[in-house]
């Protein structure tokens, strides 16, 4: 299995696309597609597993298919349907990202439905030699699922976190709309009842030392909460920024905040603490 960085926006260890025998995770934005295919070569992919349908993760999925028609794209069932349908998640997004949509993620185009594999948790998966267990798990976004390699190597998308170099911190990437901390600890749970040797992530790449990873994320994520509760986006943004003073170099530390923008991670933050006025 290999880490293939998508290289995006030219920048280095942002967006990983994991390679796994024929099957590939998490192709990455449609920004960053050639890049993907200069990697791959003669490869020809026989799968996508998409963690979930965000568009750093998942938007150069129906480029892909409309490339290799016989692709299959495996998909939590509450995200394949704007995945064959992407008006809603397009404009959801467009909301958040403005004009620097078509720069930051390229085109977004639908999978069919005959290709689409819709995932509920708990499948078992098989490719050839190599075999997956699904997860449902929640948190990040309410479609989200991990993948458990035979080998030991959990595939787990946002949910265990961003950390960018492995001498880095981890944080948590929490951007709108659908951020629920109590499903994000309970996933962490489930990913831990796995006891998987590794961890594999998005941004970037991947821990052998589990536990302390999804612990500094679990601490982190109470943290970067508390602070959204109870300041405002720029107290956020000065607080995280001090916390993560020692990054270095700089271009790390900018890498840190092109995977999670300070002020998305405000905003899923904050509208989760709407919903829960009471909690």
């Amino acid at each position: 299995m290999r880490a293939i960085d998508c290289l995006h926006l030219g920048h280095e260890r942002v967006i990983c696309c994991w390679q796994v025998g024929d099957v590939l995770i998490d192709p990455g934005p449609t920004s960053c597609v050639d890049t993907l295919l200069a990697a791959l070569g003669d490869e020809r992919p026989r799968a996508l597993l998409l963690t979930h349908i965000h568009l750093d993760h998942a938007g150069a999925s129906g480029t892909l298919v409309r490339r290799w028609p016989d692709l299959e794209v495996y998909v939590h069932e509450r995200g394949a349907r704007h995945m064959a349908e992407p008006e809603r998640l397009i404009d959801s997004a467009t909301r958040l990202y403005g004009e620097d949509m078509d720069r930051l993620w390229g085109q977004f185009e639908a999978v069919p439905d005959d290709r689409l594999r819709p995932l509920a948790g708990g499948e078992r998966l098989r490719f050839g030699a190599d075999q997956f267990e699904v997860a449902y798990t929640p948190g990040h976004a309410y479609h989200h699922v991990s993948y458990l390699h035979g080998s030991g190597t959990a595939f787990v998308g946002d949910t265990g976190g961003v950390r960018i170099v492995p001498e880095g911190p981890v944080i948590p990437p929490t951007p709108p709309p659908d951020i629920d901390l109590a499903a994000w600890r309970g996933s962490l749970g489930l990913i831990r009842a796995w006891q998987p040797e590794r961890l594999a992530f998005t941004h970037f790449g991947a821990s052998d030392d589990v536990e302390a990873q999804l612990g500094d994320l679990e601490a982190r994520l109470g943290d970067w909460a508390a602070v959204a509760r109870e300041t405002d986006l720029d107290g956020f943004e000065a607080s995280v920024r001090a916390e993560l003073a020692g990054v270095s170099p700089p271009e790390v530390f900018a890498a840190y905040e092109q995977a999670v923008p300070f002020d998305q991670a405000f905003a899923g933050l904050r509208r989760y603490w709407e919903k829960h006025a009471d909690g």
